[in-house]
């Protein structure tokens, strides 16, 4: 049975992933969602962390809390990527430990998966291969946030599930130029085309490469799921199982959001492209009756209607 009144602690609730699992609760009815300010608890402090969880004592945990970036963020940065994240995580999951809670949330990324693994990818082909050079470092941390949940679930008894997200998009995306993704990138370079004289949007590299997308709200409906799912796996793929072009997707962007403007698509082959095809394999989410549901047109628009909102503040 369902229990609304357990205390659910969401790290990382001002985030992405983090505001959309609050508001997905919400909308289910759980009533006792405890969050805390980053200036009023560094999650890097170990010894603050553990204070806090013991005096809050959670029933469940949602680690949406992570240190996150582009491309060229990530390069330019790997030391604060895989400190930082190793720092979050470790403290998180062991503080849970150590205060009593039995159950957890890790979030991690597709990108823990090698770089040439086959497509669509499945939970068991982590660490079969090289990762990526252009976020190893956060993928490391990540890898190791998924290897701490299983070895404590091995040694300990508890119940710390992963979930591995694909390109996550929605509300309260970052849109700055050196921290956001390839997707609120889009949605930023085709705004400013609406009210400036250029008539051609510029992609990184050749525009082929394909992604998978999936929308916020689908995410968070998951973790909210797999909450309360019996699993025997503790890594569990969440994404829509559909994979387009960067350039697919800039058309459609182009389609939705600029009416009455023609523009031409020009590549910027200087810069990287990334892995060339990068889907996930969700058989595993859907044999336990989770799987993805939102349009990908409406999610765009409302995307774009968040990003509008955003930029007004």
């Amino acid at each position: 049975m369902i229990n609304l009144n357990k205390k659910i602690y969401v790290a990382g609730h001002r985030g992405l992933v983090g505001s959309a699992i609050i508001r997905n609760l919400k909308k289910k009815g759980y009533k006792n969602i405890i969050t805390v300010e980053r200036k009023n608890l560094d999650l890097t402090n170990q010894i603050k962390v553990l204070n806090f969880l013991k005096k809050k004592k959670p029933n469940f945990m949602y680690i949406a809390a992570a240190k996150v970036g582009g491309v060229l963020s990530n390069l330019r940065n790997k030391a604060d990527f895989i400190t930082e994240n190793l720092l979050i995580q470790t403290n998180l999951i062991h503080g849970a430990y150590l205060s009593g809670i039995k159950e957890l949330i890790f979030l991690g990324s597709s990108c823990v998966y090698p770089k040439n693994c086959k497509q669509p990818i499945k939970e068991d082909y982590l660490l079969s291969g090289k990762l990526e050079e252009t976020n190893d470092a956060y993928a490391i941390a990540k890898i190791a946030g998924i290897k701490m949940c299983e070895s404590y679930n091995e040694q300990y008894n508890t119940n710390y599930k992963c979930l591995m997200p694909t390109n996550t998009f929605g509300p309260n995306d970052r849109y700055d130029n050196l921290n956001s993704h390839f997707f609120p990138a889009l949605i930023k370079k085709v705004h400013a085309l609406k009210n400036n004289n250029k008539d051609h949007l510029v992609l990184w590299g050749n525009g082929k490469s394909k992604r998978e997308l999936i929308y916020v709200d689908d995410l968070a409906d998951a973790c909210v799921f797999f909450m309360n799912k019996k699993t025997k796996s503790s890594l569990i793929n969440i994404g829509s199982g559909k994979d387009y072009s960067i350039k697919y997707y800039a058309e459609l962007i182009l389609k939705l959001i600029i009416k009455n403007k023609k523009v031409k698509i020009k590549y910027d082959r200087s810069k990287p492209n990334g892995v060339f095809r990068k889907v996930m394999n969700v058989t595993l989410a859907k044999s336990y009756g989770w799987e993805a549901k939102a349009d990908l047109k409406n999610s765009i628009l409302n995307t774009y209607q968040s990003f509008l909102k955003q930029i007004k503040k």
